[in-house]
């Protein structure tokens, strides 16, 4: 028996307001929550790097391949970002520098929900297709998309590789199709690496799918081998092969500070326990019958987790969708156990108006906080500063270097790890943050840049107003790093 939710009439309208609910949850106040993460400010100096025509590549370490900058400061070129910028000394102006690249990352995450709704369609039907979507949609473990990663950035071109797999069954092109996807799951990995998790699922369709042909398999791996070797490639034309050797095979398998897959797996249980506890029913319900799909999709990601050892809790965003399609697929499944058909398709719809509210109610409590108005004070600060900054060293973290650096000028502007292999200045301001503290193990030149400095300005965000130990709160204790920062010279 087939439970259905609505008619081929109205699933359309359902998601319609599936997607305009998730532009509401990604884009709502996108500068002010979350805080700006250090790897943001990151990936923000490199696509600003490219964007100044000094390459892909900024130095010698080969931490992530380089399309992620690549794509940003193709955006970026296209708008005009940031010299179309209105841009004043003010603290809400220069919030506008982390509003554009962020409302970029909410369209993603838009598409990713109508992604992962087309992908369940095809596969298992309309009904798990709408759960699966507005489960991404509203469950509060989806904020983490709002920021801006490289994992973010892949999400859709995963999908969309998993989605040409799954329509070159019956496509007249199938050929194009095919490279297509390979395409696109080569510009995944050529994102972030870990994204080559998804070739034996994306491979098995494709193989399966062109009744087993070795030739379109062949085909597919093309792109797929051939755009990731890109990085390489660059790494052998600046000469830096053997920094690309260390980086990749060595650095990658023995970081340190990172947290293993026990810790990430608690981290979500505690951000979001209701999809957390569902998703491990509904793969332990994949197995029992055999879901190859989901099965294949998830298990090998998590494996690489594992071996890696170095993981943060963003880390789950390419599982996101599976997790969201598995309990999709669980509760239609389950509901086509009842004998009386609208019994189950009351059971289906209550469940999921249940799960969906609990979801937003948490999700929108989270996402209208402000953790980052302390970070776009403090850049404020400094950029308005003429009695120490003029022939100073400034030494910031990345979420702030790059805008005091590329976007206003100002002179003599390090990251505050270079401290680690350069002299100081005499004259010196330092921008003290959470992060850097956390950094403080890396060596004891940051320490005694600490202690040789003395503060001059203060800002405080507005995590201490919130109970971080209670959901849906327990979100916040991971936007720490606008919670209190400090403007320090010497």
């Amino acid at each position: 028996m087939s439970v259905k939710l609505s008619s081929n009439n109205y699933h359309y309208i359902f998601i319609i307001i599936i997607l305009t609910i998730s532009a509401f949850t990604h884009l709502w106040n996108a500068a002010g929550f979350p805080d700006v993460f250090f790897d943001e400010g990151a990936y923000m100096h490199r696509a600003i790097h490219i964007l100044k025509g000094l390459g892909p590549e900024e130095g010698a370490l080969y931490d992530h391949p380089f399309f992620g900058q690549i794509f940003l400061a193709s955006i970026f070129t296209s708008i005009g970002y940031p010299h179309s910028l209105s841009l004043s000394d003010s603290a809400d102006s220069i919030s506008t520098l982390y509003l554009i690249p962020r409302i970029i990352m909410g369209i993603l995450a838009i598409i990713d929900t109508f992604l992962i709704y087309k992908i369940a369609d095809k596969r298992y039907g309309k009904n798990a297709a709408l759960i699966s979507a507005a489960l991404f949609s509203v469950m509060p473990i989806t904020w983490i998309t709002r920021r801006i990663l490289l994992d973010s950035i892949l999400l859709p071109f995963l999908l969309l590789s998993i989605l040409g797999a799954r329509h070159a069954k019956e496509a007249k092109l199938r050929t194009l199709l095919i490279l297509l996807s390979g395409a696109c799951l080569g510009l995944a990995i050529f994102t972030k690496i870990p994204a080559f998790t998804a070739m034996p699922l994306i491979g098995s369709l494709v193989f399966f799918y062109s009744h087993k042909r070795f030739k379109m398999l062949g085909l597919w791996l093309m792109p797929v081998i051939l755009i990731p070797l890109a990085w390489p490639i660059q790494s052998i034309e600046s000469g830096h092969l053997s920094n690309w050797i260390h980086d990749v095979f060595y650095y990658q398998t023995h970081r340190t500070g990172g947290s293993d897959l026990y810790e990430i797996s608690r981290t979500f249980s505690q951000l979001d326990p209701v999809l957390f506890w569902l998703a491990v029913a509904a793969l332990i319900f994949a197995a029992i019958r055999k879901d190859h799909f989901i099965i294949v999709w998830f298990v090998p990601f998590v494996i690489f987790l594992y071996l890696i050892g170095y993981n943060q809790y963003f880390y789950w965003i390419p599982v996101i969708p599976v997790m969201c399609i598995a309990v999709g697929i669980m509760i239609v499944k389950l509901a086509e156990k009842i004998p009386q058909k609208q019994i189950a398709k009351a059971c289906v719809i209550i469940t999921i108006l249940g799960i969906g509210t609990f979801g937003m109610i948490n999700l929108v409590q989270i996402v209208t906080t402000d953790m980052a108005s302390a970070q776009y004070a403090s850049i404020s600060y400094v950029i308005n500063d003429t009695k120490y900054t003029n022939d100073a060293l400034i030494l910031a973290g990345p979420t702030y270097s790059w805008i005091l650096d590329d976007v206003y000028h100002k002179k003599n502007v390090w990251v505050y790890y270079y401290s680690l292999f350069a002299p100081l200045y005499q004259k010196t301001m330092f921008v003290s943050d959470p992060h850097f503290h956390f950094d403080l193990n890396l060596g004891k030149q940051l320490v005694d840049l600490y202690n040789s400095t003395h503060t001059i300005a203060t800002f405080d965000g507005n995590l201490s107003k919130y109970d971080t130990s209670h959901y849906p709160y327990r979100n916040l204790y991971y936007t720490t790093e606008g919670s209190h920062i400090e403007i320090r010279i010497r």
